[in-house]
C-alpha cells in the first residue's frame, strides 16, 4: 500500500475517525464536569538512624539504613492499625467501609536516593485531608516509639536487676576479703572478686547501649513539612481527559477502519480488476446521487452529466478493444445479481446510438427482465417468442422502437421454462448472426454469471463479453470466478466496467487520469483521440471510417 492509498484511505474513513474523536471527547467532558473535584494533601518525613559516637567512621553504612527504614516504614504508615487510630483521633467513623476507603486515599512513597518519604491523601474536603496528612505520621511515629521503648524497656529493666546483684555480690566478697586471714582464702575471694567486677564492666557497657538505642527510639523519625490545605483540586483534569479520549477515539476508529480494509476483499479499483483478473477497467461508472435512478437512462435524460459521459468513455474503449476485429455482437453480465448490468446495458446503447449507429438492445435475462421496465416498452413479444418462430419468423417485427433514434429495443417476452437449453440452441446463433447484419452493435443483456449458465452459453456465441462489477459491493473471488467461467466455455470477455464507484475514490481518479490527457493547450481531451501537433484531436482511420 502506497502513499496515495494511505491518503485515500484517511479521506475515507475520515468521517469515522471524527465521529469517534468527537464522541469519546464529548463523554469525557461530561464525565469530567459531573465528577466531583478531589484535592490532595501531602506531608514530607525524615527518617533519621543516628550514630553512636565511637562509630564514625560507619555514618554512610547508617545512611543506608535509614533509606531502608525509609521503605520499610512506607509500608507501615497506611497499615490498618495506624489508619484506624488516626480516625478515632479526628473523630472519624471507624466501621469497616469508612476505613477501607480512608485506607485507600493514602499513599506513601519514599523519595529515591534520600531518607525521605512523602504521604498524599485524596479526598473531596481539602481540610479534612489535610488534617488527616498531619495526624498520620503522629500517631505513626507515637506507635513507633512505643514499639521500640517497649522493647529496650524490657532489656533495660533485665540489665538493672543484673547490675543490681552483681554489686551486691561484689559487695559481698569484699565484705568476705575484709574478715579473712588465711592467705589462700584471701586469694581465693581476689579471683572471684576480679571475675564480678568483670562482669558488671560487660552489663554496664550493655546497659549503656540500651540507653543509647532508647534515645535513638525518640528521633528517628521527624516532619520535615507538614501538609497545608489544598486550594486547586488534582482531578478531574477536564481538558486533559478531553484530549486523551478524543485521541484514544480517533485511534480506536483508525483500528476499526484498517480491520474493516483488511477484511473487506471487494472491488474497489481499477488495479483490483487488474491484479485478479488480468483485463482491463474499460469503464468506470459514478455512483447515482439518487438512489432511485439506478435504471435511469442518465446518458439520454442527462446527456451532459458525468456519468454520461463516462457511457460515452466506455463505448469508446468497447471500440478501442478489439481494433482488428470490431465489437458488432456484445453480451453484458455480471458475477452477482444487483451489480448494475441492465443499467450498463441501456445507457452503452443509447451512448452508441447518439453516434448514428443502429442499435439493437436485446433482453437475454429470461429469468428476470427488466428492459422493457426501462424503456417503457410492451413485453409480449420479444426474444423468446422469435426463438419459439424457427425459421419462419422475421426479426424485424420483434423490434422495438424507443424514444432515442437508432435505438431498438427487443424484449425477453414470455419467461421460458428453459433459459439456458433457449439461449444455446442453433436458432439462438442463427439469431445473434441476423440482428448482427442488420444492425451496426448488438447488446445482449444477460443474468449474472455465477448465478446460472445462460451468460457462458451466450457468451461464446458473441464477439465479446462485458463484465460489470459493483466497486465496494463484488468481492474478488466472486469476479475472479466469473471471468473463469466465462473464458471456460470460449468466450472473449473484453474487460471490466467499474460502476457505482465513488467519484471521490482513489479508482475514480486513477481511471479519470489513465484515460484522460491534457493537450499543449491545456485543454482535457480523451485518449481515444490523437493530437494533431496544434490542439486539435483528429480522428483516428477506423473512427473516420465510420463515422463516413
Amino acid at each position: 500500500m502506497d502513499l496515495r492509498q494511505y491518503a485515500q484511505l484517511a479521506r475515507k474513513w475520515l468521517w469515522l475517525v471524527m465521529v469517534c474523536a468527537l464522541a469519546a471527547a464529548g463523554a469525557a467532558y461530561l464525565v469530567s464536569k459531573n465528577s466531583p473535584p478531589v484535592y490532595q494533601a501531602s506531608v514530607k518525613l525524615l527518617v533519621n538512624q543516628a550514630s553512636s559516637a565511637n562509630q564514625v567512621n560507619l555514618a554512610y553504612q547508617d545512611i543506608l539504613m535509614s533509606q531502608q527504614l525509609a521503605r520499610t516504614y512506607a509500608n507501615l504508615l497506611s497499615d490498618r492499625p495506624v489508619v484506624e487510630e488516626t480516625a478515632r483521633r479526628l473523630n472519624l467513623p471507624t466501621d469497616e467501609r469508612t476505613l477501607t476507603r480512608l485506607q485507600g486515599s493514602i499513599s506513601v512513597t519514599p523519595i529515591r536516593d534520600t531518607q525521605l518519604m512523602e504521604v498524599r491523601v485524596e479526598g473531596e474536603n481539602p481540610e479534612l485531608i489535610a488534617l488527616i496528612a498531619n495526624t498520620l505520621p503522629e500517631v505513626f511515629i507515637a506507635r513507633n516509639q512505643q514499639f521500640q521503648l517497649g522493647r529496650v524497656l524490657g532489656l533495660k529493666t533485665s540489665l538493672e536487676n543484673e547490675i543490681a546483684s552483681v554489686q551486691e555480690d561484689i559487695a559481698r566478697i569484699q565484705a568476705s576479703l575484709a574478715s579473712a586471714t588465711d592467705d589462700l582464702q584471701r586469694q581465693r575471694y581476689e579471683t572471684s572478686l576480679a571475675q564480678y567486677r568483670s562482669t558488671l564492666s560487660s552489663l554496664v557497657n550493655n546497659y549503656q547501649q540500651i540507653r543509647l538505642a532508647e534515645a535513638q527510639a525518640t528521633n528517628n523519625v521527624v516532619v520535615v513539612k507538614p501538609a497545608v490545605v489544598p486550594t486547586t483540586p488534582i482531578r478531574p483534569r477536564t481538558a486533559t481527559n478531553t484530549l486523551l479520549a478524543a485521541m484514544v477515539g480517533a485511534m480506536i476508529a483508525i483500528g476499526a477502519a484498517f480491520l474493516v480494509e483488511y477484511l473487506d476483499d471487494t472491488i474497489k479499483s481499477p488495479d483490483d480488476v487488474n491484479r485478479i483478473t488480468g483485463l482491463s477497467t474499460l469503464g468506470a461508472i459514478a455512483r447515482l446521487k439518487d438512489a432511485s435512478a439506478q435504471r435511469q437512462l442518465i446518458a439520454w435524460s442527462h446527456i451532459k452529466a458525468p456519468e454520461a459521459e463516462a457511457y460515452r468513455t466506455l463505448r469508446t474503449n468497447i471500440q478501442f478493444s478489439s481494433v482488428d476485429k470490431p465489437i458488432r455482437t456484445l453480451a453484458v453480465t455480471s458475477s452477482g445479481p444487483s451489480e448494475g448490468k441492465s443499467t450498463t446495458s441501456a445507457n452503452l446503447a443509447i451512448v452508441m446510438a447518439q453516434t448514428g449507429q443502429k442499435v439493437v438492445l436485446v433482453d437475454t435475462d429470461l429469468r428476470r427482465p427488466v428492459l422493457h421496465k426501462v424503456f417503457g416498452v410492451p413485453n409480449n413479444v420479444g426474444i423468446t417468442t422469435a426463438l419459439l418462430a424457427g425459421q419462419d419468423g422475421d426479426l424485424e417485427t420483434y423490434l422495438q422502437p424507443t424514444e432515442i433514434d437508432n435505438l431498438f429495443v427487443i424484449t425477453s417476452g414470455p419467461i421460458p421454462p428453459n433459459p439456458s437449453e433457449l439461449l444455446g440452441s442453433q436458432r439462438m446463433k442463427r439469431i445473434v448472426g441476423q440482428l448482427a447484419e442488420a444492425a451496426d452493435i448488438v447488446i445482449f443483456d444477460t443474468p449474472p454469471a455465477l448465478v446460472v449458465t445462460d451468460a457462458a452459453v451466450l457468451g461464446r456465441q458473441v464477439d465479446g463479453v462485458l463484465l460489470v462489477a459493483d466497486a465496494g459491493g463484488t468481492r474478488e473471488q466472486a469476479l475472479a470466478h466469473a471471468v473463469g467461467e466465462l473464458q471456460k466455455t470460449g468466450a472473449n470477455v473484453i474487460g471490466v466496467v467499474l460502476n457505482r464507484l465513488d467519484s471521490r475514490s482513489r479508482g475514480y481518479y486513477y481511471y479519470y487520469y489513465y484515460y484522460y490527457y491534457t493537450d499543449e493547450t491545456g485543454q482535457r481531451r480523451r485518449r481515444t483521440e490523437h493530437s494533431d501537433g496544434n490542439g486539435r484531436g483528429i480522428r483516428l482511420p477506423w473512427q473516420q471510417q465510420k463515422a463516413a
